[in-house]
């Protein structure tokens, strides 16, 4: 692979020293949010901004989304919401979704940040701050309709309407639940939840309801209550199995060559010499491994792309770096920091996610920092 490399493949060079570049198309991110607000209209749509916006950057995300509209912004941790907040007008709420560790829900009320209730121990201390405040707190309530995850059990329900009854300091700005098998619109247990949540909300008859996540939005007015979350599908993931995918792509992704050769037949290639060339075989070595999130399942399954060319990853993924067949190219089209393309036009999250064994969303959020991110 010694001839000429294609200038329209060589990399352009980063000063930052990066051998891998992730390109977060912000506009399609923000198509993807009008066209789910849309979808769920008249009802309001929130965005799941949690894992750092799924590894792509929660303050450029979040950013964007609010400049579309977005008011409503959910994370995970308390952690993160305290990044989040400096970044966001006042006028925008944001979420906890897993509610509080003991010690942190007096820091949380003077930042203006809701937690996410989710045990009658979460409300009995959130409910302390505010009698000791004396002031009014806003906090969501969620209930577990069946997943078993997260949210007040059924056997706390009596005792939290009592409570809140009693207490009369927590301002409850909906009731939620999360669905646990939204993207299978055929699965039965989409309807077992919601009609669960429909009892909850007989007992909680004041309370407005949240309710569907990515693919509950796909399910159908009825699950869409006041306020929808959407997460995967902002990020151009696929909201339901087995269906078209309706989002645009938000994640191109492009790692450079490290270096091209020739071997013979019968030559072991990788750890453990775990792949053996049937034939002579032009390969090529490129700057990523899973350390970088792209899983050492994919060893001898996966593939990347080279102007529409499948290249498939042969031997296992190490940690920095793997090893692609490059027979099908012409001589001299990969060199020294040619780029090959891991997401883009020719392979999506779904298509990686599935030769990796796993879904969509641990590859968007393992997606690693050596990376140049460049946001568009």
């Amino acid at each position: 692979m010694d001839g000429a490399v294609s200038e329209n493949r060589q990399a352009k060079a980063s000063t930052g020293g990066a051998s891998g570049y992730l390109t977060v198309d912000l506009s399609a991110l923000a198509r993807n949010y009008d066209r789910l607000a849309a979808d769920v209209a008249p009802a309001r749509a929130a965005a799941v901004v949690k894992a750092d916006a799924y590894g792509l950057g929660a303050d450029r995300v979040a950013a964007k989304l609010y400049a579309h509209g977005c008011r409503h912004f959910f994370v995970a941790q308390f952690i993160e919401a305290l990044r989040l907040r400096p970044l966001l007008s006042r006028d925008a709420e944001i979420f906890v979704l897993n509610g509080l560790q003991p010690g942190n829900e007096r820091v949380c009320a003077e930042a203006g940040i809701i937690p996410v209730i989710n045990s009658l121990e979460q409300l009995q201390q959130w409910a302390g701050v505010a009698v000791s405040q004396n002031r009014r707190l806003p906090a969501v309530l969620q209930f577990d309709t069946g997943m078993s995850r997260l949210g007040i059990p059924p056997e706390e329900r009596l005792q939290v309407a009592a409570m809140l009854a009693t207490c009369g300091m927590i301002d409850i700005l909906f009731i939620m639940s999360h669905l646990a098998s939204a993207d299978e619109p055929d699965n039965a247990q989409n309807g077992d939840q919601l009609a669960e949540l429909g009892r909850i909300a007989a007992e909680f008859p004041e309370a407005d309801l949240c309710f569907a996540n990515s693919g509950g939005i796909f399910l159908g007015e009825a699950y869409h209550g006041v306020l929808a979350r959407p997460g995967i599908a902002l990020y151009g993931g696929a909201p339901t199995a087995g269906r078209t995918n309706p989002m645009e792509p938000v994640v191109h992704l492009e790692v450079a060559v490290v270096q091209t050769r020739t071997v013979p037949a019968g030559t072991r290639v990788g750890y453990g010499g775990a792949h053996v060339a049937a034939d002579a075989t032009h390969l090529a070595t490129i700057a990523a491994g899973y350390a970088d999130g792209l899983p050492r399942s994919l060893s001898d399954r996966g593939a990347v792309y080279c102007d529409g060319v499948r290249l498939p990853i042969v031997g296992r993924v190490s940690m920095d770096s793997i090893t692609i067949d490059i027979s099908a190219l012409s001589e001299g089209c990969l060199g020294l920091g040619s780029l090959v393309e891991v997401l883009g036009p020719n392979q999506t999250l779904e298509d990686i996610a599935r030769d990796a064994g796993t879904i969509a969303y641990e590859i968007l959020t393992g997606l690693g920092d050596r990376y140049e991110r460049r946001y568009r």
